[in-house]
């Protein structure tokens, strides 16, 4: 099963390519590519994973240190093969045109969260993997943190009774948008970018969909900065049950912060509460060479191999997020081998129908996407409240 990852970013470099290699050594996938616009980025990239061979598009060494191509993602998807999987991790404005050209060409996809940044897209992407027996899966890999995971089972137990209201924060040092996300952090937000994750974790708890939000953005520090960027955006999100979970977001935490990110969640129902500070595992290192540092030993990290000392094993819920993914379409794939491709269609739409209850598939995905465009929808007016409706149906009244 060859693997394509469009973008050359933090999350290809310190997760997504990681967890493909370690896939590979196992047996479990075959080639890797990596497209990005630009052969530099190709270059980072080798240079942080020394001894990783992957092809390139475009290659500085054949196309030159400096070559550009916008549409890189194209040729590579040609050119990927039968039975491979497209794993999207570009800035996100750039996701949609990536996902619908593995559709149309018969690639399953991985996406990095968000699955996009429109309500009309969600849709349409929903409505054409559907069509296509596509299968599409965003990494919203909160839903595989125990701490996320925990809370699901005692609400679904009934422990904590009903939801009445909730509170996530989840803020990152400045660095991200003055040098990680430098060249489309004015794209984005610290919401659309990581808050959204609380918004699907809320979902992904309770199984509630949004009911009406209202946000609010600042632009303080960033615009001094060069970046007219926020620097922070909240939001309030009534669900359909009436209650409320209150999200604040930041990229303006001090660079002397002691976990690039500062994140937690907590709930309370008529039953019961639940609190969990996701940045203090109760870990830390404290060296001369790294300071103090809030060590999360749960979301990606490497350890020795059991078996082999001198080897890294990566392990963790931002593995697992994408593990199990490849794992689903390496399943559809054993379903349907040596099938005609009437009755692979037909078999590839049972499976993933049945998948789409229990996994983070398009219909799912267009809840955080929703209320994504809706938090952008009230701070940019004036922070009125936005309402949804019927297939996420974004209003303001």
């Amino acid at each position: 099963m060859p693997v394509l990852v469009v973008g050359g970013g933090m999350i290809s470099a310190e997760v997504v390519l990681p967890t493909l290699f370690q896939e590979q050594s196992r047996g479990l996938i075959g080639k890797i590519s990596v497209a990005t616009r630009r052969a530099e980025r190709i270059q980072w990239l080798r240079a942080q994973l020394p001894g990783c061979d992957f092809r390139a598009l475009p290659d500085p060494d054949a196309d030159g240190p400096d070559a550009v191509d916008p549409e890189s993602y194209k040729h590579a998807i040609a050119e990927l093969g039968p039975g491979g999987v497209v794993i999207v991790a570009t800035p996100d404005h750039f996701h949609t045109p990536v996902i619908e050209e593995a559709i149309r060409t018969g690639h399953h996809c991985i996406v990095e969260k968000p699955l996009c940044l429109k309500v009309g897209e969600a849709r349409r992407i929903r409505d054409s993997a559907r069509a296509a027996g596509i299968y599409v899966n965003t990494d919203y890999h909160k839903r595989h943190d125990r701490a996320i995971r925990a809370a699901q089972k005692k609400y679904r137990d009934g422990a904590l009774g009903q939801m009445l209201h909730g509170h996530a924060w989840i803020e990152e040092r400045r660095e991200m948008p003055l040098h990680w996300f430098a060249n489309w952090c004015e794209h984005s937000s610290p919401f659309e970018y990581i808050g959204v994750h609380y918004a699907d974790a809320y979902h992904f708890i309770t199984g509630l969909k949004p009911k009406r939000l209202v946000a609010f953005g600042q632009k303080k520090l960033l615009p001094s900065l060069g970046k007219d960027a926020y620097d922070t955006v909240s939001a309030t999100i009534q669900w359909e049950d009436d209650s409320v979970l209150f999200i604040r977001t930041g990229w303006v935490c001090s660079e002397h912060q002691t976990a690039l990110t500062n994140q937690g969640l907590c709930l309370m129902g008529t039953e019961g509460e639940y609190w969990s500070d996701h940045k203090d595992r109760n870990t830390y290192f404290c060296t001369q060479a790294g300071k103090f540092e809030h060590f999360n030993p749960n979301f990606f990290k490497g350890h020795c191999d059991w078996n082999d000392p001198g080897k890294v094993e990566w392990v963790g819920y931002g593995y697992d997020s994408i593990k199990q993914p490849l794992d689903d379409v390496r399943g559809i794939h054993a379903a349907t081998a040596g099938m005609d491709e009437a009755a692979a269609l037909a078999k590839r739409k049972e499976m993933i129908a049945a998948l789409e209850p229990v996994r983070p598939l398009p219909d799912q995905a267009l809840i955080g996407t929703a209320i994504n465009e809706a938090v952008r929808m009230s701070f940019e007016n004036e922070s009125a409240y936005v309402h949804f409706g019927e297939d996420m149906e974004l209003s303001m009244r």
